[in-house]
């Protein structure tokens, strides 16, 4: 549905992030389109057949811990500016992980979930979409979807 001057409702910009970020992290819905070519695989399928020694194994200079880590600490962060956070904010914090023990990567595991489902609230409850909150939401599921591609090219190397 487009109005007069071709700008989407709010709700329909909502209802396209949290698809985009759905299928990164739950995977395509069976039987309908994906946006990726990995049909039926997310961030969470993606994590839950990597053991913590997978996980700490270092691939040209990172780990899938890392990346796993890096990504929630960006969801995060991001869904804190688009709250109005000016602060600025330590990037280099979010590399700190890159080795786990079974307990931290079942931790590890279970944040990126729950910083999944808090941004899905973030992004349904945002009173205006100003451009930059756009942009922001736009990175969130650009920079996710590139940490799932990196996290499965990692995951494909330690299989092999």
């Amino acid at each position: 549905m487009e109005t007069e001057n071709n700008v989407i409702p709010a709700k329909q910009f909502v209802e396209g992030v949290a698809y985009l970020l759905r299928e990164t992290f739950e995977g395509s819905p069976e039987g309908q389109a994906s946006a990726y070519l990995d049909r039926g695989v997310g961030i969470f399928a993606t994590l839950g057949e990597i053991s913590a020694a997978a996980a700490s194994a270092e691939f040209h200079g990172t780990t899938v811990a890392a990346q796993t880590e890096h990504a929630k600490f960006y969801l995060d962060r991001l869904c804190e500016f688009i709250n109005g956070r000016t602060e600025t904010v330590n990037w280099d914090a979010s590399w700190l992980i890159d080795e786990v023990n079974d307990m931290e990567w079942d931790a590890l595991r279970e944040s990126v979930r729950r910083s999944y489902e808090s941004t899905l609230v973030c992004v349904a409850e945002v009173p205006g979409w100003s451009g930059e909150r756009v942009g922001m939401a736009m990175g969130m599921v650009a920079h996710t979807a590139y940490h799932l591609g990196a996290i499965r090219q990692i995951a494909k190397n330690s299989n092999s």
